[in-house]
Formats: C-alpha cells, structure tokens, sequence
C-alpha cells in the first residue's frame, strides 16, 4: 500500500509524454489533468492569442466527436471537463467519478491530437473570441491588469494579453492553427497527471494507448523577460477608480521564491495585511485593496491592485509606495509568523482537493522534472527569516522601475506619476 506521504511516481513514455499517479484513499472521484507546458508565452506578436483560441478550436469537435458530444458523454457520467490557457501552461482538466478515467482520458487525448480544425468552427470561434476580448476590454478590473502587463513587458510575449488581438486571431486558419497545436501540445511538454480514485497500472496503460503515438517537435523556449516599467492610464467615466502597480521580482525557480510569496502576504495578503490596515481600515481610502504576486519560471512580479473614489487615487498610490518602502525597512515577528502559516494552510487545504493536486504535480513536473512533497515546500516557508524578506524588498526596489496602471475618472489618473515619485523620489 501506498504511504500518505509518498511522493507519486513520474514515468515517461517513449515519445517524452510525462505520467504521475497520485491516489488518494478514500474518494470516490478522480481529477485528470493534462498540461503542456507551452502558452501564451510562446507566441510571437502575429500569433498573439492563437493558444487560447486553438483551446477553444479543440472543443468545437475532436476525434468522431462532436463539440456537443465531447460535453455530453462527459456529463452523462457525472462528469465535468474544463481547460484553460496561460502564459506557460495549457491545461485540459476532467472531474469524474471513480471509474472515469478510461473515457476521461480518451477525451481529452483527442482534444489535446485529433482535433477537426473546421473552417466554418473556427471563422465562428473567432467571433467568440473577439466577444471575450471586448468583454474583458468592458470589464475594468480586467483590463486595469492587462494595461499592467503590457507596461511591466512591453514588447515581449508576457506583455501581450492572452487572448491576443481581433487582428492576430483573425490570421489563424485551419492549417495554421493546426500546425500550431503540433508544436504546443508536442509530447516533450506534455504531462498527464491523475489524482484522487485512480489506479496508477490503469493510468500508465491508458496513457500508452492514448498519447503513446503522439509525435511533433515543440516551439523553442522563450527568450528570458525583461522587465521595462512605466505607466499606462485611460481615462473613463467609472464610478470608481482602478489601479494596478507593478513592480519586478523573482520566477518560481528562483531562492527567493517563498520570501516574495510571503512578502505579498505582509503587505496585502489579507484583512491583516499593512495595505488592508492602513489604506482601508486606517484611512478609509478603498473598499478593495491587495498585494499578490505573480511568478513564472524565469522572472516575476510583485503587485498592487485597489479600487477607490478618483478623489482618493493620488493619495492611495502614496500609502501603497510607502507600505512598499517599508517592507524593504522592517518586518515584525508577528506579521512573518501569520503569513507563513496563511501559506501553509493555502498549500496544505489544495492537497485536499484532487484536481489542485493533479494540476500542482503536473506543474512541479514541468518545472522541475519532480514533484515536491508538502513537508519539503513547508520547510521552505518556515526557513524564510525576516532578514530574507527585508532583502527581498530592497532587491524590488534596487532598479528602480515600477509599472503602473489606472483605468477609471480623470481626476484619477495622476495616481501613476504619484506611487512612482512616492516609490523612488
């Protein structure tokens, strides 16, 4: 019998398709994830939001299915299949009851290989898409974070929305996104991962019978992000305004990867945090207010997000530089002590859930060639000392660059210039 602390094992087929099993006693449903670890991050500007509408593509019919069969006969099992696209992983996620991973997985393999790319889907899903992106373009707090991004990473691939551009999707056609689904979904980043009520013999067999024939040669890794700053305001007749700040840190590989999480935690990680107490409960400048941070394999990024009257803006840019600057002057005792059990008890309450853990390993397997174990990554946290997180802060600070976004009144948009003048003089 398996040990509850084991870690799961990694096997790999002959084509480079990666396998981890980890069962849970106890549960009468599975999660099936299969992630490739390709996204948005490898596209170039012409093919800007063409992994997003390729994970819509594949939805429109696949194998002898049909869009309205692959749903039906997942639901009609009592299932649920879902899949989502970012900046550097693709994933194709199945819920089942215990039983389900042979039609699961046979699912989502022709999702993921033998898609029908037909013209007459792809000329509608195109309209889709160009819906979710004037959607998101609608939606103020949405599109306050892609302004961000675009100042943090202008020019580069992490500076571009996810979902592209009505110009670069409309570029895409059936050949042409084919092609593209042979060089994101190729089998040397690809990762099935099964957890919950499976069975690890089922899991391999199937996996070989349903992504052991798959074949393609992947994109080349991106270039490495540089992180440029800057500020990108639209003023808008809003009841509120909107405000992002950016400012650069460290990937998810790097030793500092804890210090920045719990960092983000002290300063705006809860109703405890210092932006909490301060902006809102001190001064009552914003209803909203939090910090958070945002990493990918090679860089990342430290941010700020409030939603405030435009009167307060200015002044709210101001506490937030200021909580930020302190960060870098001292942490209390008490405040490190809440945010690594706050991370610990966010890392250990996904472990309960079986598609958290199945996305987790498939995440950690493309990241590290392993899994990690929960008492590794809690020893981690608990090694991350105050002079760590003080360090921290003063590397965010040390170049001097900040990104910054407002999207609301016009009387708020001098809140930009303020947090990058109250940040760095």
């Amino acid at each position: 019998m398996r040990k509850a602390d084991a870690l799961p094992n990694i096997h790999t087929l002959k084509n480079g398709v990666r396998v981890v099993c980890d069962p849970i006693d106890g549960l009468e449903t599975l999660a099936l994830s299969v992630v490739a670890g390709r996204g948005a991050r490898s596209e170039d500007e012409a093919r800007s939001g063409w992994s997003h509408l390729l994970e819509h593509m594949v939805f429109k019919g696949a194998g002898e299915r049909s869009a309205r069969d692959i749903v039906e006969v997942i639901e009609a099992e009592g299932g649920q299949i879902n899949a989502a696209t970012g900046y550097e992983r693709t994933s194709f996620q199945i819920r089942a009851l215990k039983g389900g991973l042979d039609l699961g997985s046979a699912v989502v393999a022709d999702l993921v290989l033998h898609p029908t790319m037909d013209a007459g889907d792809l000329a509608r899903e195109i309209q889709v898409v160009g819906q979710e992106i004037a959607e998101a373009a609608d939606t103020p707090d949405d599109h306050v974070f892609e302004m961000a991004q675009q100042a943090a990473f202008e020019g580069q691939p992490l500076g571009r929305p996810i979902l592209g551009t009505d110009e670069s999707i409309a570029r895409a056609e059936p050949a042409t996104l084919s092609d593209w689904r042979a060089a994101l979904y190729a089998p040397d980043a690809l990762v099935i991962a099964a957890s919950g009520a499976v069975d690890e013999d089922e899991l391999l067999a199937l996996a070989e019978r349903d992504f052991g024939g798959a074949q393609g040669q992947g994109t080349a890794a991106p270039a490495p992000a540089s992180f440029a700053g800057g500020a990108r305001t639209t003023s808008k007749s809003l009841e509120q305004a909107n405000l992002v700040f950016l400012l650069p840190s460290v990937g998810v590989r790097d030793q500092g990867y804890f210090a920045l999480r719990i960092y983000a935690e002290i300063l705006g990680g809860g109703m405890a945090s210092r932006l909490f107490q301060e902006a809102r409960e001190k001064r009552g400048l914003a209803y909203a207010v939090d910090a958070y941070s945002e990493t990918y394999a090679d860089t990342g990024v430290l941010g700020v997000f409030a939603g405030c009257a435009a009167k307060d803006a200015v002044e709210l840019a101001r506490v937030a530089a200021g909580e930020i600057r302190g960060m870098a002057e001292r942490v209390e005792p008490a405040e490190l002590a809440r945010a690594k059990a706050q991370l610990k008890a966010s890392m250990f309450m996904a472990r309960e859930q079986p598609l958290s853990r199945a996305e987790q390993a498939a995440a950690q397997v493309l990241l590290f060639g392993r899994t990690l174990a929960p008492a590794e990554l809690a020893e981690q946290i608990d090694a991350v000392s105050q002079a760590d997180v003080i360090r921290l802060g003063e590397a965010i600070l040390a170049p001097g660059r900040a990104a910054a976004s407002v999207l609301g009144p016009k009387a708020s948009m001098k809140a930009a210039e303020a947090f990058q003048r109250a940040l760095f003089g």
